[in-house]
């Protein structure tokens, strides 16, 4: 057992109003990747190339939303997986009564799924659709086996994923939720983010606590303000810190 994760779990024990803050990294481990590794998307029908990030914007949905949709299917819906280790832990955490919310840039439920309850959604859920014309609400499943764009049974209407699309702004609700719970917080934990995606990364910046934890397999720019950095796997590292509490 390293030292780090030694530090980690005496952190743990003596905090009581714990924030975690994450990002895609924390999927990684139930086979979720980073969708901006993808070599980007190319429509012969288009003759255009586009990157990951201009797939899942709001003016892409609407010039070309069979290519959305076609993109969004094959890359950010992944049905089949699983909580891991992570989020496992964090539900543990919450359940001790020392983790009092999980602020997540990731769209994939996994959080709840595992069992937390106290979730703030920055960039929202694909497990949630609704009609852009009468707000229907559809399930995943309704997308997922949709051919070509997903339309309302009622009004005919396009069906959208209630996620936050590059161009877009956060949920207000959301973001006040966030920003007051790392504000409240004694320990603010980052981890499996680049902070590289704003708004969202400048959320950190309103933690006024004792404790900054930063864990990712790489550097970031918070690494030198926080009190301690684990770069390793943080599945492994948060599971093996709550054994150790």
């Amino acid at each position: 057992m390293s030292e780090n994760i030694m530090e980690l779990a005496k952190i743990l024990r003596e905090s009581d109003n714990i924030v975690f803050f994450g990002g895609a990294g924390i999927s990684t481990a139930s086979g979720i990747p980073d969708f901006r590794s993808s070599d980007g998307l190319y429509s012969k029908k288009l003759n255009r190339s586009f990157s990951p990030e201009q797939a899942v914007s709001h003016s892409f949905l609407f010039q070309y939303p069979e290519e959305f949709y076609e993109f969004y299917k094959a890359n950010l819906i992944y049905k089949d997986a699983k909580p891991n280790a992570c989020h496992k832990a964090l539900a543990r955490l919450e359940e001790m009564g020392k983790l009092k919310a999980v602020v997540t840039q990731n769209i994939d439920g996994l959080h709840q799924a595992a069992g937390s309850k106290n979730v703030f959604e920055l960039h929202g859920t694909v497990l949630k659709n609704y009609c852009l014309d009468c707000g229907k609400p559809y399930q995943v499943d309704y997308v997922l086996e949709a051919k070509g764009v997903p339309t309302c049974k009622d009004c005919g209407a396009m069906v959208r994923p209630d996620v936050v699309l590059y161009e877009e702004g956060l949920d207000q609700e959301v973001l006040s939720g966030a920003i007051s719970a790392i504000s409240k917080a004694d320990t603010l934990i980052i981890g499996g983010t680049s902070l590289v995606v704003y708004p969202a990364a400048g959320l950190i910046h309103y933690f006024r606590g004792r404790k900054v934890v930063q864990i990712n397999k790489t550097k970031t720019t918070v690494d030198e303000k926080a009190d301690l950095c684990i770069y390793d796997d943080i599945a492994k590292v948060m599971s093996e810190a709550l054994d150790m509490m």
